[in-house]
C-alpha cells in the first residue's frame, strides 16, 4: 500500500494537459505554484473533461505519478482562472469519491479540549 505523507495538498486550480508527465508537472509546481515540487506536499491536477486527474507526490529519493481516471462521472474541480487550493487529506479523500471538497453535511473536528 501507498502512504503518501504529506503536510499538503494542494489542488492546482483549472485545467492541465493531461500529456504532462512529470518533468511537466513539476514545472507547472515551480513557476505557477511558486512552490518546491521537492517539498513534502501532494499536487493534484485535472484534465478539461474533469474525468481524469493526477497526482505529483515526491517520495524521499524520487516522485510518484498517480493516475485516475473515471469511466462514468466527474470530478467537482475548482474552476478555471481560480487560485490553487489548499485541502487536507480527508477533503482530497473525498474528492476522489466524487464529492465536493467542502462537505457541508461533515461533522466539524472536535479537539480535546471541548470534551469535558
Amino acid at each position: 500500500m501507498i502512504d503518501l505523507v504529506a503536510e499538503r495538498v494542494w489542488l492546482v486550480g483549472g485545467y492541465t494537459d493531461m500529456r504532462k508527465s512529470i518533468d511537466g508537472l513539476a514545472a507547472i509546481v515551480r513557476f505557477e505554484l511558486g512552490q518546491d515540487p521537492l517539498s513534502a506536499a501532494i499536487f493534484v491536477f485535472c484534465g478539461r473533461r474533469r474525468d481524469r486527474i493526477k497526482i505529483l507526490y515526491w517520495d524521499l529519493n524520487g516522485f510518484w505519478l498517480l493516475y485516475k481516471r473515471l469511466e462514468d462521472g466527474r470530478f467537482r474541480w475548482p474552476a478555471t482562472g481560480s487560485a490553487p487550493v489548499v485541502v487536507d487529506r480527508r477533503q482530497l479523500a473525498w474528492l476522489l469519491d466524487g464529492l465536493h471538497v467542502e462537505q457541508r453535511q461533515a461533522h466539524r473536528p472536535v479537539r480535546a479540549t471541548e470534551i469535558a
